[in-house]
């Protein structure tokens, strides 16, 4: 005990003076959790702030104009290296009849540049491809739209041939050549490429893909990307290009083909192994002899090039993806 002005006060008693009310303390607990969640919302409302100011937007209508105008380009005016292996080909080509055709080749070409004509009249399916940055958002409309959107108005004020069937077995078109085929690639970065291939179908039936095993061999590769281009002949309208997947699984091996294809022909595998590959292909198709548009000759493929990815260790895929004369495709980047 302690005396204080004459009054004895128990130690007890002050330590309760200086101790809040059970009702007070709760208030205060309640008080600081409330706080605590106005901080962690606040914090995380500004690091969201501030990650989307770090976003790039791209509007789903910048997307749709870019693909309008890229459908437009591409069926009228071929990549710069294609168009160069076709004007060297007359020169390349033995027969006779195979440097007339590709005297008329470059005459087309002329043509459909100077008046804004369609190279081919088939003006083929829409593949687009597409690169977009992660930090990239898109704002104003949904993508797929946006894409379809692009090559609806590109086919209808090109006017270019409307060539797809909403179903494959009921068959009724639907006007605007939509939809695309839409390949889609989350990359680092915050803009968008996108390549649009059109892609015909005469030359498209003559693909093929073959599921080999470990044990073939670099000529068995090279035996069936030649037998499936002397099965196809003249039907894909020689000089043709070559596009060919090597690994993945089934549907990825179909990808790569169909990437290689649109792979700008002056630009060989960066792997050595693979660039030597597509000169071997390259040189066993020319001996095939079909010649241009099939009329016998030197020159039936212009370029092969070969796109690859990691496999099973019990498979080894190969496709092929064929393309005529006129492989188109254009590219922008916004």
């Amino acid at each position: 005990m302690k005396k204080t002005s004459g009054r004895l006060l128990h130690f007890s008693s002050m330590r309760a003076a200086h101790t809040l009310p059970p009702t007070s303390t709760a208030f205060y607990k309640n008080l600081l959790q409330k706080i605590a969640v106005y901080v962690i919302l606040n914090t995380s409302s500004l690091y969201g702030k501030k990650a989307h100011q770090n976003m790039r937007e791209i509007t789903a209508g910048q997307i749709t104009e870019t693909i309008r105008d890229l459908c437009i380009k591409a069926n009228a005016i071929l990549p710069e290296a294609l168009e160069q292996c076709i004007r060297c080909g007359a020169d390349q080509e033995q027969s006779q009849a195979g440097k007339a055709v590709f005297a008329d080749l470059c005459a087309n070409l002329d043509a459909a540049r100077e008046t804004g004509l369609p190279i081919c009249q088939d003006t083929g399916m829409a593949v687009v491809f597409m690169q977009i940055g992660q930090d990239v958002h898109i704002t104003g409309g949904d993508l797929r739209e946006a894409v379809n959107a692009g090559v609806s108005a590109g086919y209808l004020e090109g006017y270019l041939r409307c060539s797809v069937v909403g179903d494959p077995l009921e068959r009724v078109n639907t006007n605007n050549n939509t939809p695309a085929v839409l390949h889609l690639d989350i990359v680092p970065g915050d803009g968008i490429r996108i390549d649009v291939c059109p892609k015909g179908f005469g030359s498209e039936n003559m693909s093929a893909l073959k599921m080999l095993t470990p044990a073939a061999s670099q000529d068995d590769i090279i035996a069936f990307v030649t037998e499936t281009i002397a099965k196809a002949g003249s039907n894909p309208c020689p000089p043709i290009v070559v596009g060919v997947g090597i690994g993945g699984d089934f549907e990825q091996c179909a990808y790569l083909a169909k990437k290689a294809l649109c792979r700008d022909v002056a630009v060989r595998n960066p792997k050595p192994l693979y660039a030597a590959l597509e000169q071997k292909m390259l040189e066993s198709v020319n001996r095939l002899g079909i010649g241009p548009q099939g009329f016998g000759g030197t020159v039936t493929a212009l370029a092969v090039n070969i796109e690859q990815a990691p496999t099973h260790i019990a498979g080894l895929p190969v496709s092929v993806n064929v393309g005529c004369h006129v492989t188109r495709h254009a590219t922008a980047v916004l």
